[in-house]
C-alpha cells in the first residue's frame, strides 16, 4: 500500500477532520446543554475552520436525553456555504425524523453497527446482524433521498465485553452491509494500536475497494493520536475528533473522550498534513465548551500548553 507520507518535504497532504463534539462529545456528558449553547458550539467550530460537523443524533430521548432537541438543533444551526451537517440515525424512524425536516435536514446520515453482539445488544438493543439489516434499509432510503451515508463500525478494534475484534469480523460486517458512501472504523473504547489501523485499512480495501475511509479514535489508553498518524499514513480520508476532547460512550464502561480536535489539528498541521483548522480558535472553542459543561478541566492539551511556535 502506498503510504501518504511518501512525498517531498515541500508538499502537503490534506486530511479532513470531522467535528463530532456536538453529538458524540455531548452525549456522554452529565450536563444537558440548551439548544442555544449547542448552536453556539457549532458556530465556534465553523469559525475554527471545521466544515463537516456531526451536530446531533435521532435517538430516544429517554436513553440519550442530551440529544432530545435534535430537530431544533438542525433548524437553528447556521447554513453556511461549504459546511456539511451530519446526524446519527440508528433506524428507519430516525431517518424519517431527519427527512421530515425538509430544508433543515442534515446533509449526511451516520449509521452505527457495533462489531460485537454483546455490545450491540447493550448499545442498540439488537444483534449485530439485525443492526446490519437495519442499515441496509436506512442506507437505501437515505441515498434515494440524496443524503450521503456513512457506515460506522463501532468497537472495530475491541469490545469491552468480549475482547479483541478481528479485522475479518469487521470485513464481514462491511461486506454484508452493502453500499455506503464512506466507511468509518471506530475505536469506541480506546483500545486500538497503530498496527490494527493499518491492518483494518488493508482489509477494507479488499472488501470495499474505492470507498473512502474515516476513523474515530478515543484516547482512553493514550493511543488515539498515534492511531491518527497511522490512519493518515494508511490513506484514510477523514478523522473524527471533538473540540476539547470531550465525549465517550454512555454504554461502554470506562470509555473516555474523543481525541481532541485542537490537539489533532496541531499534530497534523505541523506534520504537513493540512486540515484547514485554525488551532488557536479550536483551542479557545474547546476551553469554552468545557466551561459550559462545568468541567474543571478538559482532556485537550493545546489550550493549556499553547501553540508552538507562538508567532
Amino acid at each position: 500500500m502506498k503510504q501518504r507520507f511518501a512525498r517531498r518535504n515541500d508538499e502537503e497532504e490534506q486530511l479532513e477532520i470531522v467535528e463530532v463534539g456536538p453529538r458524540d462529545g455531548l452525549q456522554n456528558e452529565k450536563r444537558v446543554l440548551p439548544t442555544v449553547t449547542k448552536v453556539s458550539y457549532v458556530r465556534r467550530a465553523i469559525d475554527a475552520g471545521l466544515r463537516r460537523i456531526e451536530v446531533t443524533a435521532f435517538a430516544r430521548p429517554d436513553r440519550v436525553p442530551q440529544m432530545a432537541d435534535a430537530e431544533e438543533v438542525l433548524r437553528t444551526v447556521p447554513r453556511s456555504p461549504g459546511v456539511r451537517y451530519v446526524a446519527l440515525a440508528l433506524n428507519v424512524r430516525g431517518l424519517e425524523r431527519a427527512l421530515a425536516l425538509g430544508e433543515h435536514r442534515p446533509d449526511e446520515i451516520n449509521f452505527v453497527v457495533v462489531a460485537s453482539d454483546e455490545f450491540s445488544r447493550r448499545n442498540q438493543g439488537m444483534s449485530t446482524a439485525e443492526s446490519v439489516a437495519a442499515f441496509r434499509k436506512v442506507a437505501e432510503q437515505a441515498r434515494a433521498a440524496g443524503l450521503f451515508v456513512t457506515l460506522t463500525v463501532a468497537a472495530a478494534f475491541g469490545c469491552p465485553f468480549t475482547g479483541l475484534v478481528d479485522a475479518s469480523v469487521v470485513s464481514a460486517i462491511v461486506a454484508d452491509a452493502g453500499p455506503a458512501d464512506e466507511i468509518c472504523l471506530a475505536d469506541t473504547i480506546g483500545v486500538g494500536v497503530p498496527v490494527q489501523v493499518s491492518d483494518l485499512a488493508a482489509a477494507m480495501r479488499v472488501v470495499a475497494p474505492g470507498v473512502p475511509l474515516r476513523a474515530h479514535f478515543h484516547n482512553t489508553r493514550s493511543t488515539g493520536y498515534a492511531n491518527a498518524i497511522a490512519a493518515a499514513a494508511s490513506g484514510f480520508a477523514a478523522l473524527d475528533a471533538s473540540l476539547g476532547g470531550i465525549g465517550g460512550c454512555p454504554f461502554a464502561p470506562a470509555a473516555t473522550g474523543n481525541i481532541a480536535t485542537e490537539d489533532l489539528a496541531y499534530l497534523l498541521n505541523r506534520s504537513r498534513i493540512e486540515t484547514g483548522v485554525d488551532v488557536r480558535a479550536a483551542a479557545e472553542a474547546g476551553t469554552w465548551i468545557g466551561g459550559e459543561l462545568g468541567l474543571s478541566s478538559i482532556p485537550a492539551q493545546l489550550g493549556r500548553a499553547g501553540v508552538f511556535p507562538a508567532a
